[in-house]
């Protein structure tokens, strides 16, 4: 059932919790699954950090969870759903990626005849 899911979406928010390690672990094979079944490693998609205002009690750093999204080649960051931090710039990346994404060769112009100069 969630291949089903994962071959039906645009782009993904990849949300674990800055206190949790095995949350952070579970992200990496959330990818992996995700790869698979898109068949494509250029998927729209975003690494979260969630719970940075549990700042005191975090257990995964902010240079791992950003180091990771290099190495995935992805954007990163690090939200407080309790307190929307972050939030609503969470959603305007996603959606920025998915609609670049869309566009033909993934290409700033219009489409593949436009010269851009």
């Amino acid at each position: 059932m969630r291949d089903l899911y994962i071959r039906n979406a645009q782009g993904f928010i990849l949300v674990y919790s800055l206190v949790n390690q095995q949350s952070f672990q579970d992200i990496k094979r959330m990818r992996d699954q995700i790869i698979r079944v898109k068949r494509y490693e250029r998927v729209p998609m975003i690494l979260v950090g969630n719970k940075v205002d549990l700042e005191g009690k975090r257990e995964v750093s902010y240079g791992e969870g950003k180091a990771l999204a290099e190495e995935w080649s992805c954007p990163f960051m690090e939200t407080s759903a309790k307190n929307k931090a972050s939030v609503d710039e969470l959603f305007a990346e996603i959606v920025r990626q998915m609609n670049y994404a869309a566009q033909p060769n993934g290409d700033e112009g219009c489409c593949s005849a436009c010269v851009i100069l």
